[in-house]
């Protein structure tokens, strides 16, 4: 062999492998978040059941409205002392909350993104809808399990209360099976389990757990009566609609 021909497989494997590993590490999260946001829209029952480290249990009930990866609204419809209660995620990351007793809609800062999400183990920033691809940079941490993707989520810009997200993704469908989330301080802080189903061309979760580790609290997310592509506008969510029923 050649000095030539050895500089160039040594170029091959200091430089072409980790891109190759990089790219595809890119391709595979584009798939899940494609996946995820497959529909034009969609329109669900989302049943909520809360569960404290003393398992105790409080369930919930809410519309969900969503149009694209960037609208979304959930309005609470029970038990009566929530009902009323809206969440409204729009493009460039603005999303308000509507509380009965305070009369109008309030902007939700980046902060305030970091708290629970009307009393629940997702943050607000969970809830946004917003493309992983978008806000994280992946990297492929084991491509030979059996059953999954393993994917390191390191944070494109400030804007997170994470400091990396480790995804398991279906290596058939490319749906996430696991989130583990850390936060800034780099602790292992939530874990997201899920269920997908598949309704006509579209795979859902049907089922969604989170468990804040530290505090021994959990949320039960069901998905219900789902239905896709129903000609949602735009109008639908307009800040003046959280006010509405």
């Amino acid at each position: 062999m050649n000095y030539k021909t050895l500089s160039i497989i040594t170029f091959l494997i200091f430089n072409f492998i980790p891109f190759s590993e990089a790219q595809n590490a890119e391709t595979l999260l584009q798939n899940m978040d494609k996946l995820m946001s497959a529909p034009k829209d969609r329109v669900a029952t989302v049943e909520m059941t809360v569960t404290n480290k003393f398992e105790d249990e409080k369930v919930r009930e809410a519309i969900l409205k969503q149009k694209g990866t960037d609208r979304k609204m959930y309005r609470y419809t029970k038990p009566e002392k929530k009902a009323g209660i809206a969440t409204l995620s729009l493009p460039d990351d603005i999303m308000w909350l509507y509380m009965p007793s305070f009369g109008k809609p309030i902007k939700i800062s980046l902060l305030s993104k970091s708290q629970a999400f009307t009393g629940t183990d997702f943050s607000y920033e969970d809830m946004s809808g917003i493309p992983y691809s978008e806000r994280y940079i992946p990297k492929l941490l084991n491509p030979d399990t059996p059953n999954t993707y393993m994917l390191e989520l390191t944070p494109r810009t400030n804007k997170t209360t994470y400091s990396k997200i480790v995804i398991s993704i279906d290596k058939t469908h490319y749906y996430p099976v696991k989130m583990a989330f850390f936060d800034l301080d780099k602790n292992y802080e939530k874990l997201a389990t899920y269920k997908y189903a598949k309704k006509g061309n579209y795979w859902y979760a049907q089922e969604v757990i989170m468990e804040d580790l530290q505090k021994s609290h959990s949320t039960k997310i069901v998905m219900k009566d789902i239905k896709f592509d129903q000609g949602l506008k735009d109008e639908e969510f307009e800040v003046e609609k959280l006010i509405s029923n």
